[in-house]
């Protein structure tokens, strides 16, 4: 792979991290090969990961023989036969439970639940003309930009993303990991823009840029 990297000059960086410093597609200038240290640090996170992979897989067969000599068989259970559905629906009708018309036809209450979905009392039709609740988003916020927010006016939803943010150390500053909705990464971008300066307040150039990092990240999130 670094070698159709270095075909098609494309640089390999990582953005954060113990290796956000290296580009793992340097060079030597003059015989173009991978620099020593670039090469032996690939070939050690490869192998690292070979060997988790294996480990996972060593594990999962042993998962599965002792699954095995306890009677499991495993796997999905089957799903309700096309010509007994009409016969389950009846049934659920007429007052069965879904524990009863599981033990009925040998499959689990997920497949009769599948089967009269429309009939359970909480189904809600979908409104096609409805847009999909939006889901959470981990976004690292930079910590200059997180300190500039703890003392700034917040929704209570925003507050609470930011509160419960994981903090990891980068060197002598660090980095908040924000999960959130993108409306609510939307909101604490708006809350820190006096960072950028104006209306007669200088700019930090180290937290103007901080915010400008945050801000590449969230507009990211928008299709």
């Amino acid at each position: 792979m670094l070698d159709v990297l270095h075909r098609d000059q494309v640089a390999l960086r990582i953005h954060d991290g113990a290796f956000s410093a290296m580009d793992l597609t340097a060079r030597h200038p003059r015989t173009g090969e991978l620099l020593s240290t670039v090469k032996f640090m690939v070939q050690t996170l490869a192998a690292a990961g070979e060997l988790q992979r294996d480990l996972q897989r060593e594990l999962t067969y042993d998962g599965l023989r002792a699954a095995e000599a306890r009677g499991s068989k495993g796997g999905r259970r089957p799903a309700v036969a096309a010509e007994k559905t009409e016969a389950v629906r009846t049934a659920y009708l007429e007052g069965r439970s879904i524990a009863a018309l599981a033990r009925d036809h040998g499959v689990s209450r997920g497949a009769i639940r599948t089967a009269v979905a429309d009939l359970l009392p909480d189904h809600t039709a979908g409104d096609p003309g409805v847009p999909a609740p939006e889901l959470p988003v981990v976004l690292n916020m930079p910590g200059k930009v997180a300190d500039f927010l703890r003392s700034a006016e917040l929704e209570a939803a925003e507050r609470a993303a930011l509160d419960q943010g994981v903090t990891v150390r980068r060197g002598q500053g660090y980095t908040l990991r924000v999960s959130a909705v993108p409306a609510v990464h939307r909101g604490l971008l708006t809350r820190c823009q006096p960072l950028d300066g104006g209306q007669g307040v200088p700019a930090i150039p180290a937290q103007r840029k901080a915010r400008r990092e945050y801000e590449n990240r969230v507009t990211a999130l928008t299709p």
